[in-house]
């Protein structure tokens, strides 16, 4: 074996904190050579059917340089919230129980317990086999039907980050149908990014970014419901091919020691009684519950974490009252705590990769920071352009920029702004540029870094981010292909 050998087979991917740990290290260098800047905002008001709803908003052509500032950030420095090695602990407890790190990581633990009581009543697991016996030689169906499952709720009412507890669910459940752990994340995350990114009414930004721009909220939806089939129609035909090749591959391996998912195998392990109906109802109520809180009255991170708490706290008193598995108060709570501990290590993903941000100096547009000067400089690019190449440089940079502001919404106050009148100067309708918007702000969603519900989904599943990019590339590459696409016919239709 000669010596490049032995290095290529010594070579090993990168972990996840470690790419983490290299780009945090390239956005400080990039701070001593980028000159921070900041804008000023205003407050607009726009109506989302009988509400009234204010953004805070960048005002057009307010970016100044902070020519007084030094350049580049710290090593380490007590009074210096953007220190290189601060990252970790800032990145940790930045944001707010609303988002960013620190909101997520109490949602990924409670998320973590709650299920660990579920999943430890033995009732998901039941189920999911006699769903398994139910579709016999169907089972090829279950892949599409959780895909556009997924995706209508992120196109409905902007499924995201509850797709990480499902992932928990499902990830068991693919690994004894002989699929990878990629598919399961591709049947519930990346199927709500997908729903997310071409929606025709998800109220965080499609509603935000039509009514910051001054275009009726909701309106142009035949467009966007057309894109929504294609490019739900190709998630599911990518996926139901990883399937099939992880299925093959799975098949072959003979020395698996999975157990068999011969449904003859299956049925005569499926006995559920009245107390497991009553926790597979649970978790059924919960899910209604929820929707029906996030259209109705906007839930969001913290009632959505209480909704699954109390799930698991119902499903644990259930398995109690019915004597399932020799259930107890003291069980519960060690399937609880369990449970929580498996989220430990998604959730310093979450927060370290939070801490990109803040060594580029924060999101708040009003701040100084290299963040805003990047943004302002990328804006300057759609001058002196065709308008279906100017729509195209909007979906790239909605897509760059995705990297560092992942929220839907936060995006659109951040950007729609400055977008709406630049699409006015280079001949591109608003509604062209809330559709770039919409696809670039979604589909880098399913490999950003920086995305906390993307880290969490990946942490539940056990996938290392770099083994996620390389797998995902190649169907990111088609979905932007098509998105092009649909950019361009926007613009010569004048959508």
């Amino acid at each position: 074996m000669t010596l490049m050998q032995k290095r290529i087979r010594k070579f090993e991917v990168p972990d996840t904190l470690v790419i983490i740990l290299s780009i945090v290290l390239l956005a400080w260098v990039a701070t001593f050579f980028i000159q921070p800047g900041s804008f000023s905002t205003e407050t607009v008001s726009y109506q989302i059917g009988d509400r009234q709803v204010e953004r805070q908003v960048l005002t057009s052509g307010s970016f100044q340089y902070a020519d007084s500032q030094a350049l580049g950030s710290s090593i380490f420095d007590p009074k210096d919230d953007q220190s290189l090695l601060s990252f970790a602990f800032l990145g940790l407890t930045s944001g707010s129980k609303y988002g960013a790190a620190i909101g997520v990581i109490a949602f990924l633990l409670i998320i973590g317990g709650a299920f660990g009581i579920l999943l430890s009543t033995g009732a998901i697991d039941l189920a999911l086999k006699k769903i398994l016996v139910v579709l016999g030689s169907k089972e090829f169906l279950l892949v599409p039907i959780l895909c556009f499952t997924f995706s209508l709720g992120g196109a409905v009412f902007g499924m995201g980050e509850e797709a990480i507890a499902f992932a928990m669910i499902l990830t068991p459940v693919f690994a004894r149908l002989g699929y990878n752990p990629m598919i399961a994340i591709m049947c519930t995350y990346v199927a709500t990014q997908i729903g997310f990114a071409t929606s025709w009414m998800n109220p965080f930004n499609v509603a935000v970014a039509q009514g910051l721009s001054g275009v009726p909220i909701y309106s142009g939806a035949g467009l966007r419901i057309v894109m929504y089939i294609v490019f739900t129609i190709a998630l599911i035909g990518f996926t139901s091919y990883q399937a099939k090749k992880s299925k093959q591959a799975f098949l072959s391996d003979k020395n698996s020691h999975q157990p068999s998912t011969h449904t003859q195998d299956l049925a005569a392990d499926v006995t559920m009684t009245l107390g497991h109906y009553l926790i597979i109802a649970t978790l059924g109520i919960t899910i209604l519950w929820i929707i029906w809180g996030v259209i109705v009255h906007e839930y969001y991170i913290p009632e959505i974490a209480t909704q699954f708490f109390t799930m698991g706290l119902v499903a644990g008193i259930i398995a109690c009252v019915f004597g399932i598995g020799n259930f107890t108060l003291n069980k519960m709570a060690k399937s609880f705590r369990e449970g929580a501990e498996q989220m430990l290590a998604p959730a310093l993903v979450v927060g370290m990769a939070q801490g990109i941000l803040i060594v580029l100096g924060g999101t708040n547009p009003e701040d100084v920071s290299v963040l805003n000067t990047i943004l302002h400089n990328i804006s300057g690019l759609f001058s002196d352009v065709s308008s279906s190449v100017a729509a195209v440089f909007m979906l790239c940079f909605q897509s760059a920029l995705n990297f560092f502001v992942t929220s839907g919404s936060g995006q659109a106050a951040l950007t729609i702004p400055l977008m709406a009148p630049i699409a006015d100067l280079v001949g591109v309708t608003r509604q062209t540029a809330i559709l770039a918007f919409q696809l670039g702000d979604g589909l880098t969603n399913i490999i950003v870094p920086t995305s906390a519900s993307l880290m969490g989904t990946l942490g539940v599943a056990k996938v290392d981010w770099a083994k996620w990019a390389k797998f995902i590339s190649s169907f990111l590459f088609l979905n932007f292909l098509m998105a092009f696409v649909f950019v361009v016919v926007a613009v010569f239709i004048n959508y």
